[in-house]
């Protein structure tokens, strides 16, 4: 117990980056690749999430595949980027950031919560380089957030903004001034994270205190309403064409009886909204996993199969996910990060 508590104390300096800082230009966005095989599977977090939390899922999935999880601009070791934090914009920088790498399309992208809206534009701007598609619990743009005991509409705060054109030139999102008051930082994780080793958590603790992880969500937030407020003017079936897909979502939206919806109605919407991601593709497949939102910790085994579904089907132009499932090798837990 003394030994996980010396663990968790957070660093007085920046911790060295687990993977390599790639330069964009003079701003560095970090990647972190490991194994070996094709297609290589890139990893898109969520909000509040760095490279090194999908650690469960890489570890296993890296034994039969190459696995990369990155850092948005903004998080972790990676810099600011430049303005402003649109979808293509993310997908610019990544993009570049792989082939500066020599990581050669195509791409199995993963995305999660805020991640799964990035993958899916990548897809879309990039259809030649990426093999397949996995979301894990997405959000979509009818996706509802709670505000004040409202539910409302992500795509709401759209204003019907042109999107500009992305590009790798530019100063980055500045810090507000004066800076709001900021809480003291955390000394522990809370659950699920908990269940990730003990570097992990010391390095999760230290990338969400710092100040700069506000400011590049902000952009993002800022500007993934007007996708999504584009993509609900028409029906979105088929528009990845027969792409591989796997969409996972929790079995329970966990709403609460104090919203101004019934829980029961917005609880069958939000199964509609991951129905509908599944129909994003002719070869899309949704399954329900016994999780919460956070299922790439609670539920890796889950999230590497459905990968390894994907892999499958790209690898038989007629499968759909699901129907060629290759096995992934066991957990060997002497062989996570120690």
């Amino acid at each position: 117990m003394i030994l996980v508590a010396m663990l968790l104390v957070l660093p007085a300096a920046a911790p060295l980056p687990m993977g390599r800082l790639v330069d964009l230009g003079g701003r560095h966005l970090h990647v972190d690749c490991v194994g070996r095989g094709r297609p290589t599977v890139v990893v898109e977090t969520g909000f509040y999430e760095f490279s090194f939390d999908w650690t469960l899922v890489q570890s296993r999935l890296s034994r039969a595949a190459r696995v990369c999880t990155y850092d948005r601009a903004g998080y972790a070791w990676s810099d600011p980027g430049p303005e402003p934090r649109t979808l293509d914009q993310i997908d610019l920088e990544l993009r570049t950031a792989l082939e500066r790498l020599g990581e050669p399309p195509p791409y199995l992208l993963v995305g999660h919560s805020f991640g799964g809206s990035v993958v899916r534009q990548f897809a879309l701007t990039y259809p030649r380089e990426v093999a397949g598609l996995v979301l894990v619990d997405a959000i979509q743009e009818d996706e509802r957030i709670v505000i004040d005991r409202r539910a409302v509409r992500l795509r709401s705060f759209a204003s019907g903004r042109a999107i500009p054109p992305p590009h790798l030139a530019g100063p980055p999102r500045e810090m507000p001034v004066p800076l709001p008051p900021q809480p003291p930082p955390a000394t522990s994780v809370e659950p699920p994270l908990d269940r990730l080793p003990a570097w992990a958590q010391r390095l999760h603790l230290w990338a969400q205190s710092q100040l700069r992880l506000e400011v590049a969500q902000g952009g993002e937030r800022d500007w993934s309403p007007e996708y999504f407020a584009r993509w609900a003017q028409a029906s979105q079936d088929g528009s990845l064409g027969n792409l591989p897909l796997m969409v996972l979502t929790r079995a329970v939206g966990g709403y609460g009886s104090d919203l101004d919806a019934p829980a029961a109605e917005l609880e069958a919407e939000r199964r509609e909204r991951q129905a509908r991601l599944a129909r994003l593709s002719t070869r899309g497949r949704l399954e329900v996993v016994p999780a919460g939102h956070d299922m790439h910790l609670e539920a890796p085994d889950v999230v590497c199969r459905a990968v390894q579904e994907v892999m499958d089907a790209v690898r038989s132009p007629s499968a759909r996910p699901g129907q060629a499932v290759g096995a992934l090798p066991r957990r060997d837990a002497a062989a996570d990060r120690q």
